[in-house]
């Protein structure tokens, strides 16, 4: 029908810990939502899938986009900009992209926070 039923899942460490909502027949989606997660200190990595929901088969993955520890120690001011994703399945074709804002909250001796902002997704 030339659009989708996007949702996101976040991953820490390859355990889900977040479902967006479904966003209803569009490719430029907006969720609107927040949330707040305890990252334990050695984690490895956020990954962040984006799904289309589909009522009758399992839900196709459209691609995904993972945040490291050394991709915030590269940027220890934060990141803003456009991500694309990459493919999960190696057979299927993945275009899109999504304008993250990825940030550590806190100084480095005391309890830090990782605010991860998605501003769009295309």
């Amino acid at each position: 029908t030339g659009s989708s039923d996007p949702y996101c899942i976040v991953k820490v460490d390859d355990e889900a810990i977040i479902r967006t909502a479904t966003v209803w027949k569009t490719l430029s989606p907006f969720w609107g939502e927040e949330y707040e997660v305890h990252l334990q200190p050695t984690f490895h990595s956020v990954s962040i899938y984006v799904m289309d929901e589909d009522a009758l088969s399992r839900d196709d993955v459209i691609g995904k986009v993972c945040i490291t520890r050394d991709m915030l120690a590269e940027h220890p001011k934060g990141y803003s900009g456009w991500v694309s994703l990459s493919e999960v399945d190696p057979d299927e074709e993945v275009q899109g992209e999504i304008h993250l804002r990825v940030e550590v909250q806190g100084s480095q001796g005391s309890r830090q926070r990782l605010r991860c902002t998605v501003l769009e997704a295309r």
